[in-house]
């Protein structure tokens, strides 16, 4: 770690950013603050085309979703509020001491919050229901064999953590799966359930809550998580301060960087507060906020992932249900055909881990082995790891379980759809398509040894502090 560490912190001024023959969208590069429609369109090398043989029929699907873009959560919006008050005292400070205003952005003079005057957040926003609406016609439509039955909540079971905006985007997936299969309103839709745990309790879709060990760790990483992005944003700030002749503060760029953030993902607006950033500074917040994402809640650390266990349980117990099902030849209706469940980037990011997804060359052997990871490469080298596709709003892994009865040495296979999109599995042959066996072997058993009372609740070792130094090896 010390080492990715050191790499890590290269000097701003280091990076000359080139990416060829892409043209730079800044809705691309939001972390997971970024649109579905957006990241459904992002380039890469994360997606395949499909592997399955036509002769091959899917049985059974579950699905893990993230909630839909909401807007800012209430501690967002005072800070976006306090941004104002900031930007105020700002331009005061350049009317005082008689600078040049001609370089100050013009948007900043009488600048108020979007969302001034709101005193609660983080509810689903319209966009965000349909980006769920939508997410559920397509499922059906792309897998009409599964989803040919009357409802019935044994046949399509339906979950979401009690948090308002997830229950929300249950019910607009499900609005969507089963539009013109009712006889309510003129659009024929129909009602169906959906199920949820307390949070005090909910170990399934929301175990970052439940699990003490994990609390404790984020307190301490947290810390070391900042010192890493400092830095970068420390650069940051004294070019801004220079370009635009005004008084920033770290703060200050952490907030504009978020205000672009909500601006382009909510508004579509990228004239305004991105605007205040080159592309390759862009890159470079991205970056930070990835790293964040892949040391608190991705594979930094081993417990942010294996805290999922319950979760990867219940996956396989629905497939293993469904092949019983698909064995002693039950009637249509009388079985589960999919699972689906709705939560947040705290869910789908350790269960995309769970499954072994994005990760570079040889890692999934060094997780296999306890092996630590280096750090996501910095720009402008390429990365698998973004939490523009790894966690988007309504991100969404799928695991659909196929029987292929022609298939001499293997009955049932399992395909992993993440955004909708055939991906590369390192377990089974960066394939998008593993036999059942296989899957079980060498991507489910290694996780299913550890329990998830021992992982949370048992008192851990505390972990040796390593000492973070720049490249030149000077204590920062």
């Amino acid at each position: 770690m010390k080492k990715a560490a050191m790499a890590a912190l290269l000097p701003l001024s280091a990076l000359i950013y080139s990416y060829a023959e892409e043209t730079f969208d800044v809705r691309q590069h939001v972390c997971t603050a970024t649109r579905y429609d957006v990241a459904k369109d992002i380039p890469g090398n994360w997606s395949l085309p499909s592997s399955i043989p036509d002769t091959c029929t899917p049985i059974h699907l579950n699905l893990v979703a993230r909630h839909g873009t909401r807007a800012p959560t209430k501690k967002k919006l005072k800070e976006l509020n306090d941004l104002a008050t900031r930007i105020e005292v700002l331009l005061q400070d350049t009317k005082e001491q008689k600078l040049a205003t001609q370089k100050v952005p013009a948007w900043f003079w009488g600048w108020k919050s979007p969302w001034k005057g709101k005193l609660a957040g983080g509810e689903l926003i319209k966009e965000g229901e349909e980006e769920l609406y939508n997410l559920g016609i397509r499922t059906r439509d792309k897998f009409p064999q599964l989803f040919n039955e009357d409802y019935h909540p044994d046949v399509y079971l339906i979950k979401a953590t009690e948090i308002p905006r997830a229950s929300a985007s249950a019910v607009a997936f499900g609005m969507g799966l089963f539009s013109g299969r009712g006889n309510l309103g003129p659009g024929g839709d129909r009602a169906f359930a959906v199920s949820s745990e307390s949070c005090a309790t909910d170990i399934m879709l929301r175990f970052h809550d439940c699990c003490h060990n994990y609390k404790a760790f984020l307190k301490k990483q947290e810390p070391t998580v900042d010192k890493l992005k400092e830095p970068i944003v420390d650069e940051i700030t004294d070019k801004l301060r220079r370009r635009y002749e005004l008084n920033f503060t770290r703060q200050d760029i952490y907030s504009l960087w978020y205000l672009c953030k909500q601006e382009a993902s909510l508004l579509n607006k990228t004239d305004q507060a991105c605007a205040l950033f080159t592309p390759s500074e862009v890159s470079l917040l991205e970056w930070t906020d990835d790293l964040q994402l892949f040391m608190l809640e991705g594979y930094g650390n081993a417990l942010n992932y294996r805290m999922g266990v319950p979760l990867l349980q219940d996956v396989v117990q629905s497939m293993e249900q469904a092949i019983k099902a698909k064995e002693e030849g039950l009637a249509p209706g009388t079985y589960e055909k999919a699972r689906m469940r709705f939560a947040h980037a705290e869910t789908l990011v350790p269960f995309s881990c769970l499954l072994g997804l994005f990760l570079e060359g040889s890692d999934f052997e060094k997780i296999r082995k306890e092996q630590p990871l280096e750090l996501p490469p910095k720009p402008p080298q390429r990365r698998n790891w973004r939490g523009s596709v790894v966690a988007p709003f309504a991100g969404n892994d799928m695991l659909v379980l196929y029987s292929c009865p022609d298939n001499s040495s293997n009955k049932y296979f399992v395909q992993v759809l993440h955004n909708e999109h055939p991906v590369p599995i390192p377990g089974c042959g960066n394939s998008d398509v593993c036999p059942y066996e296989v899957f079980m072997e060498r991507i489910v058993a290694p996780h299913l040894k550890h329990n998830y009372n021992t992982i949370c609740n048992m008192k851990m070792e505390e972990p040796e502090q390593t000492s973070l130094t720049s490249s030149g090896g000077a204590k920062i």
